[in-house]
């Protein structure tokens, strides 16, 4: 009867076992997906440092997921990290999405991009931002990417940029340009702006810089030496923008950016790109791949339409006048 009754129980146990066990791997799977019962895309997304061009890129990516039903929260499990300009921090940031086996992950601005591709080998690792992508070695091919990167490109022409200082400066002999050394995507703008400059007949005056505390005196520098300072895309410098500003307010040296968010701020001028729209279009490119397209059959897209933005009261304060042939050919002037 004892021994019966043992049995009993032990099979009750054991049902009650399997029972707490089924539970438990429910739990788990539950965990997998989201609440309503979709799969959850881990997608990380890691920036060099904040600026409003880059945070533009950031809004535009996460509304271009959000348009085609990826949004975070729901199917999406959203992991942002900011470099704050930090090439160290790059590298710490792109190793962490490697290990937490990121389904895909989008990288804003060159340096971010170099060390996320380098980390990740086996997931999709797509790029926003970045000027010169075979320059930066990211891809090797910008029609059918061979590797596992691709992405979208902010290029604009430095010889365009250059003819517009000029309308504002027809006289212009010497024009200051600050760059980080480290960023290959300036190195490469800057060697564009000195050859479209030789045949202007123009000098550029280059200080390089390897840090954001160095801008402001790069930019006191160049501004009692040139006539006017232009600024590439450059997240370091463009981070600390308010520096140069200071610093060329002080001597009436006209400041000329490379995009429209740094006009707003103060530049005078530019032929510039949507970074919102930038932003989108990568967001649009990433929601591509996690449909299933492969990052091969993903050519690098690359903005063609640049628009004229023109800070007027940016020129007021310069004591240089817009021309009314340029006001009537600007997108926007920011007043």
């Amino acid at each position: 009867m004892r021994r019966a009754v043992h049995a009993v129980l032990a099979a009750c146990l054991s049902i009650a076992l399997t029972a707490c066990g089924n539970q438990s791997g429910q739990q788990t799977d539950a965990t997998a997906t989201a609440a309503n019962g979709q799969q959850m895309v881990k997608l990380g997304l890691t920036q060099f440092v904040e600026h409003p061009a880059l945070d533009a890129i950031r809004q535009g990516i996460v509304d271009g997921l959000k348009a085609a039903g990826y949004e975070e929260g729901k199917n999406v499990e959203l992991d942002y990290q900011n470099a704050h300009g930090d090439m160290n921090n790059t590298v710490s940031i792109a190793q962490k999405f490697a290990g937490d086996g990121k389904d895909l992950v989008v990288a804003i601005a060159t340096p971010s991009a170099q060390a996320a591709a380098k980390a990740i080998t086996d997931k999709p690792v797509i790029f926003s931002s970045v000027t010169d992508p075979l320059s930066a070695q990211l891809v090797s091919n910008l029609e059918k990417p061979d590797k596992n990167v691709t992405g979208t490109s902010d290029k604009v022409s430095m010889e365009q940029q250059l003819e517009l200082v000029k309308r504002f400066l027809p006289n212009l002999k010497k024009l200051g340009v600050i760059y980080t050394t480290s960023e290959v995507n300036s190195e490469v703008q800057v060697k564009e702006l000195e050859e479209a400059a030789k045949k202007q007949g123009v000098e550029v005056v280059k200080a390089g810089i390897s840090q954001l505390s160095e801008v402001q005196l790069a930019a006191q520098g160049l501004a009692g030496k040139t006539e006017a300072i232009f600024i590439p895309i450059d997240n370091t410098v463009v981070s600390s923008f308010e520096a140069v500003l200071g610093a060329a307010e002080q001597h009436k040296v006209p400041v000329f950016a490379s995009d429209t968010d740094t006009v707003k701020r103060g530049a005078v001028a530019t032929y510039g790109i949507d970074y919102y729209q930038i932003g989108k279009q990568t967001g649009e490119m990433a929601v591509r791949i996690l449909k299933g397209q492969k990052v091969a059959d993903t050519p690098v897209e690359v903005s063609k339409q640049t628009e004229l933005y023109i800070n007027e009261t940016a020129a007021a304060n310069f004591g240089i006048a817009v021309p009314d042939e340029l006001k009537q050919q600007a997108k926007e002037i920011f007043k």
